[in-house]
């Protein structure tokens, strides 16, 4: 199969247009900048796609999301799209807010936190390992900097932080 490698412009923290696997597999992608229409560049490319493999969508903006869905719509052909869900707050991203709304299916794929429980928040870590709260949604290249968690133990490791300060 001809595949289309798509992934936000942000996402340089494996090269501006490489897309990496956490088992190490990579290939070349066609970055896509925020104020680009992935329809029209989808269209215009004159290369035929069997299908397209979006990453990181999450750093996607609404319209980009509404530009893929006219691809499976207009032109019947599968957008795969992966990416997070929440950011390290428990916010949901613009991309992923909108893939949520009109997206055909939607498959997660269960991490579990150090617990045993489901892990539902990508609770960002600082150096000594404290969780933080603060700062930009988005930290690209930050992969060692996240803890996957769930909820219950990010609350609980947020509270005893704050008690430990309160010392």
């Amino acid at each position: 199969m001809t595949v289309w490698l798509i992934k936000p412009e942000t996402d340089i923290r494996d090269g501006e247009n490489v897309i990496r696997s956490r088992i190490g597999l990579e290939s070349i992608c066609d970055p896509i900048a925020e104020s680009d229409d992935v329809f029209e560049i989808f269209k215009a490319r004159g290369t035929a796609s069997d299908v397209i493999i979006a990453d990181e969508c999450q750093f996607f903006t609404s319209e980009q999301i509404d530009g893929c869905r006219r691809i499976v719509d207009e032109c019947d052909l599968p957008v795969l799209c992966f990416g997070l869900r929440t950011d390290f707050l428990t916010h949901t991203f613009k991309g992923s807010h909108r893939l949520f709304e009109i997206a055909d299916s939607i498959t997660e794929i269960k991490t579990i936190c150090e617990c045993g429980k489901k892990a539902i928040v990508n609770a960002r870590i600082d150096g000594e390992g404290r969780v933080l709260t603060e700062g930009g949604q988005i930290l690209i290249g930050g992969n060692d900097s996240y803890v996957a968690m769930c909820h219950s133990c990010w609350v609980n490791a947020i509270k005893a932080q704050k008690k430990n300060e309160e010392k």
